[in-house]
């Protein structure tokens, strides 16, 4: 289908064609989002005068109905922050719960046409440490007078909503959605007032005083009936009325504000009003509820999903800030010898708040590194904040492999061990199939390759994730300790391991040596054996957890070694006859036609497809190769070969034309994959197995400007 553009003259920032990409026309929109698109897929190009309303940096103000807001995205593209953001410490300020709630819209509202005020609410960590991971200058408004930050902005406000929570609470939520969608400011008559006093008599546009509902279901169904039509329904947020942390992203998105209770069924029964209009696999609901269980379940049972967020800040800013981070490289591992395996998953990485504010924390610890850890942490944040994944990444230890909270993106509950209850129909694929698709789309983006799944899943779940997560190497499960016997690992679909963490939400080192002694005491040295658990970061944190390395070894001297998850379930596959990606083996050796200045080698298989780590050869024919000798013939079944594009560069620079192919002695070849005009970022493609010892991949039509580009390769195989 051929594309219209429509540019407008009065805000146009660039529109060129790139010297390298001569088929892709870059053009900046008014808020800042950035649209690639091929020539050929324009019909024609018009301009239009149209005047906007801009404020007094010339930014155009942006309504919430006007963010360019991507399918394949959870938030919208939001412009560059500001070279200086206004900050203010709440805190500091003493300012009152509702106060609170006015400055957080205060900043949607500003924010989405450009983002220039930053809050401090929780200062748990040291308030420096995201803003300076950002690259954000800060200039402070005084405690003393913080109604000076709403005078600044004052010209982007058309005027107040004004409330009260003397009947109820929830009037909060429901001032800050129509807020938000008619910028105004979410006022009660006490801070009206305040504004007055300080120079603002902003006109009441909508007064919600007159109202006499006195509940939540009250106030959530004249929401429903009057403004869920005029909010967007790509984002629900569900959130205490009185902790507005992330009323930020709800004013500045347009998305409306609940706080349900599903345990009281006239409220479930008009959450699920919301829910039925949302779509699964693109929208979520962001936040919190009343019941940890029961609101999970249910957002579950609609095929979506609840990225946890209830004391997640200035998202607004964070999101905005789309830099490349850097996946790491994954450590090779060695050989698999007749040992116990053990792994350890640190909990409540699921919820964004703690990867912002305790996880900064935990992760300074001194014991982290000293044995190998595997951080649950939301892969959410490729879109909410960036910029903490390459905090986490930078700091990381090659002992700190990072996997991802239940369920995938966003904490789904497809079944309630404490219930006995299944949330998500086990049979409904068509509710599930989108959310495992969303997970698979950020968990590569993110570099997670193990999931755990909060609590447990049907056949028909486990086939959804095999069909629809290729990225994968296993998943966990847990029960809690509540079945009559324990759970067991099994294999999906041929390849993807699925085992249960035993102990889960362990509170100490005890609990784990004494779960996992269960198996170890039994290990008699004839094969592998494979233990693996979770620790409640609240109790066990890196500095307790340094201790269980001496524990086990008292168990069983010299045979117990805690791996990191992608290790563990690469031997735990490789034990079990399985393929596993053969390019983690430490005694595989590569070689490559003549790599450029800063690249090498190894780089096209290091676990990380990201710009930095990717392998870049020059040749005079624009061709290039890489080959690996694995030192031993596998049964290859299966090769993955990640792009220029996988790692963060122009889809023109993805290798276009090669083969792939395979040897027993590294002189006589057999091709088993020919690609040609490929323009997909990964190419992942299931052979008929072959035993090999020997793969080259053979780029023979690379990137366009004459260098071929690999982020990654791998190669599966088993005995």
């Amino acid at each position: 289908m051929k594309k219209i553009i429509l540019l407008l003259a009065a805000q146009l920032a660039a529109t060129q064609f790139m010297a390298q990409q001569p088929t892709t026309m870059i053009t900046k929109l008014t808020n800042g989002a950035v649209v690639r698109t091929d020539v050929s897929e324009v019909e024609k190009i018009t301009f239009s005068d149209s005047l906007f309303n801009l404020n007094s940096t010339n930014y155009r103000i942006m309504e919430s109905d006007e963010l360019f807001w991507p399918e394949d995205r959870l938030l919208p593209h939001f412009p560059v922050p500001a070279p200086t953001l206004k900050s203010l410490d709440m805190n500091e300020a003493s300012l009152s719960d509702e106060e609170r709630v006015m400055f957080c819209t205060l900043q949607g509202i500003i924010n989405r046409t450009r983002p220039r005020i930053i809050l401090y609410n929780h200062n748990e960590e040291p308030q420096t440490t995201w803003p300076t991971a950002n690259n954000f200058k800060t200039s402070k408004i005084s405690s003393s007078s913080p109604y000076t930050l709403v005078k600044q902005f004052k010209a982007e406000i058309n005027g107040l909503v004004l409330y009260s929570n003397d009947k109820t609470s929830h009037y909060s939520n429901l001032a800050v959605t129509i807020a938000g969608l008619d910028r105004l400011l979410p006022v009660t008559a006490e801070i009206r007032q305040k504004l007055i006093a300080n120079g603002m008599d902003f006109p009441v546009v909508t007064d919600l005083t007159s109202l006499t509902y006195t509940s939540a279901m009250g106030v959530y169904s004249y929401l429903y009936s009057n403004y869920w039509d005029r909010c967007n329904h790509r984002l629900l947020i569900s959130e205490r009325p009185n902790i507005p942390y992330v009323h930020d992203i709800a004013a500045a998105c347009g998305s409306a504000c609940v706080y349900l209770d599903p345990r009281q069924s006239n409220e479930r029964n008009l959450l699920d009003k919301f829910l039925k209009t949302m779509t699964p696999g693109r929208d979520i609901v962001l936040g919190w509820y009343p019941e940890e269980r029961s609101g999970i379940g249910e957002a579950t049972k609609y095929g979506l999903t609840t990225v946890p967020a209830d004391f997640f800040e200035n998202t607004s800013v964070y999101s905005a800030v789309q830099k490349a981070y850097k996946i790491p490289p994954v450590p090779k591992r060695p050989k698999l010898e007749n040992k116990v395996y053990a792994a350890v998953y640190i909990s409540d990485g699921d919820n964004i708040q703690y990867c912002q504010h305790a996880m900064a924390k935990i992760f300074e610890q001194s014991g982290r590194g000293k044995i190998a850890l595997n951080w649950t942490i939301s892969p959410a944040l490729v879109d909410f904040a960036p910029m903490m994944l390459k905090y986490y990444y930078g700091k990381a230890s090659n002992k700190d492999c990072f996997v991802s909270g239940p369920s995938g993106l966003g904490y789904a509950m497809p079944y309630d061990a404490h219930n006995y209850c299944y949330y998500a129909e086990a049979s409904n694929r068509a509710l599930f199939t989108p959310y495992a698709k969303l997970t698979q789309r950020y968990i590569e983006k993110a570099g997670l390759r193990v999931i755990t799944i909060w609590d447990n899943i049907s056949d028909v779940q486990r086939q959804v994730y095999a069909d629809n997560c290729p990225y994968l190497y296993g998943l966990t499960i847990n029960d809690w300790e509540r079945q009559s016997g324990r759970l067991t690992s099994s294999i999906q679909s041929g390849w993807l391991p699925i085992t249960p963490l035993y102990p889960c939400y362990a509170n100490s080192v005890d609990v784990i040596t004494n779960f996992f002694n269960k198996d170890i005491k039994n290990f008699n040295g004839t094969s592998p054996k494979f233990v693996t658990g979770q620790a409640t970061v609240w109790d066990a944190g890196p500095d307790a957890l340094v201790a269980l390395n001496d524990r086990l070894d008292e168990l069983s001297p010299g045979n117990v070694n805690i791996v990191r998850a992608d290790h563990w379930f690469s031997y735990y596959n490789e034990a079990h006859h399985l393929p596993f990606n053969l390019a983690m083996l430490s005694d595989m050796e590569i070689t490559s036609s003549p790599v450029m200045v800063g690249s090498f080698a190894s780089y096209a298989a290091n676990g990380s497809p990201s710009d930095g780590y990717m392998w870049l050869s020059k040749t005079t024919d624009g061709t290039g190769w890489v080959q690996m000798d694995f030192k031993e013939p596998f049964q290859i079944s299966r090769y993955v070969i990640r792009h220029a594009e996988a790692g963060g560069l122009e889809p023109q620079l993805n290798s276009r034309d090669f083969t792939v192919e395979v040897s027993l002695d590294g002189e006589t070849w057999q091709t088993v994959s020919t690609v040609v005009d490929n323009v997909a970022p990964v190419t992942d493609v299931s052979i008929t197995p072959v035993e090999a010892r020997y793969v080259r991949v053979n780029v023979t039509n690379g990137g366009i400007d004459g260098c071929v580009r690999i982020g990654d390769i791998e190669v599966y195989g088993a005995h």
